[in-house]
């Protein structure tokens, strides 16, 4: 933690994030309207910390951040001997600052891992063994850098497969090691730091095959005394779904399983959902944000955070994935190029009548 907080000053000498009061203060944000039920936060970038205009709403509505890139495995350990701190240490510089609490993304994931973890030294598969103490090193030196600093982690990340006769999704991870090392990602991160929260982390949670093979496995985790914290659904939702019904028996369903819920990577597209990428088509280019689109979207986030009050005793956070529709992931997914606006702030980071659907309880 020492070594941490001095490279933090540094940081904070380097990159001046300051906010000013009189900025933060004119409005409640989320975290103010949310405060008896569960933190709020937000996934940022280093860049968006740099823009006085998202650094500010960052302050007045959010209590909690969540790299969206920067503590990814191939970001921040793209070779073997070599680790990209910067940018994960100017968040957690700016998140110190103004006391903002940080969830860490991820730790073992099949996507944005470096390719050299999985070969040795003449391009051949390494061994199960191999793979695990590479593992192993990279939890404990990443989560050893931030004990103390980061309350939580996403420790494992989707591992469960979409096709719903397939458990676990087939990637490098399973193929050289089986399901061994999601049990041992847990251990190496609860090794590092004791006192973080440990969360498994997945997406479709909604989908009712899928939903189970999830609760399976970390009720598996649990019972074999891992040490894991909780669950993350991610909640990347769109219009037409999820139906109350659907979200009302999901959060039942891990409410079940006596760890800690949390809602992880938000965001409500104003598109029916796709589950899969694909090409454009004729009709993609009508992406105005219409009446229409806008009238939907304030009854799914209504929807969506009066099922959350309803389970405040199991839901211990809720984070956005991304800050403003300025800029979504959303806008080059499942088609690319077509423009979204799936968050509670406009573009020019003003808040959009879900907002008010959200905050008004």
């Amino acid at each position: 933690m020492k070594k941490y907080l001095a490279v933090l000053c540094l940081v904070i000498l380097v990159d001046d994030y300051s906010v000013t009061a009189q900025q933060t203060s004119d409005q409640k944000g989320l975290k103010d309207y949310y405060k008896k039920y569960f933190p709020i936060g937000v996934a940022v970038s280093p860049q968006a910390l740099k823009r006085e205009d998202e650094s500010s709403l960052i302050v007045q509505q959010f209590n909690s951040i969540t790299p969206e890139n920067a503590m990814k495995m191939g970001p921040i350990h793209p070779r073997e001997n070599t680790y990209n701190w910067r940018d994960a240490d100017s968040i957690m510089a700016f998140a110190q600052q103004h006391h903002i609490r940080v969830r860490g993304h991820n730790l073992c994931w099949h996507n944005q891992a470096p390719g050299w973890l999985f070969v040795d030294s003449t391009g051949k598969a390494v061994s199960k063994q191999v793979l695990l103490q590479r593992l192993k090193e990279h939890i404990t030196t990443v989560v050893s850098r931030y004990k103390g600093a980061i309350y939580a982690w996403d420790v494992v990340n989707e591992v469960i497969s979409d096709k719903p006769e397939e458990f676990y999704r087939n990637s490098i991870w399973y193929q050289v090691c089986g399901e061994e090392f999601i049990a041992k990602a847990f251990e190496y991160a609860h090794a590092a730091d004791p006192q973080a929260q440990l969360f498994y982390n997945d997406y479709n949670e909604i989908n009712a095959v899928k939903r189970e093979k999830i609760y399976k496995l970390v009720k598996g985790l649990k019972d074999a005394g891992v040490p894991i914290t909780g669950i993350g659904l991610q909640g990347h939702w769109a219009v037409n779904e999820p139906t109350v019904p659907q979200l009302d028996s999901t959060l039942a369903r891990f409410a079940t399983l006596g760890l800690k819920v949390q809602i992880t990577e938000l965001d409500v597209s104003v598109y029916p959902k796709e589950h899969t990428a694909r090409q454009r088509k004729d009709e993609d280019t009508a992406t105005a944000f219409t009446p229409e689109r806008e009238q939907q979207q304030i009854e799914q986030y209504k929807n969506c955070f009066a099922l959350f009050r309803k389970y405040k005793n199991v839901l211990s956070g809720v984070t956005f994935w991304n800050i403003s529709d300025r800029s979504s992931w959303l806008d080059n997914f499942p088609v690319r190029g077509r423009k979204d606006y799936p968050l509670l702030f406009d573009k020019a980071m003003l808040p959009k009548k879900a907002f008010w659907a959200v905050v008004k309880f």
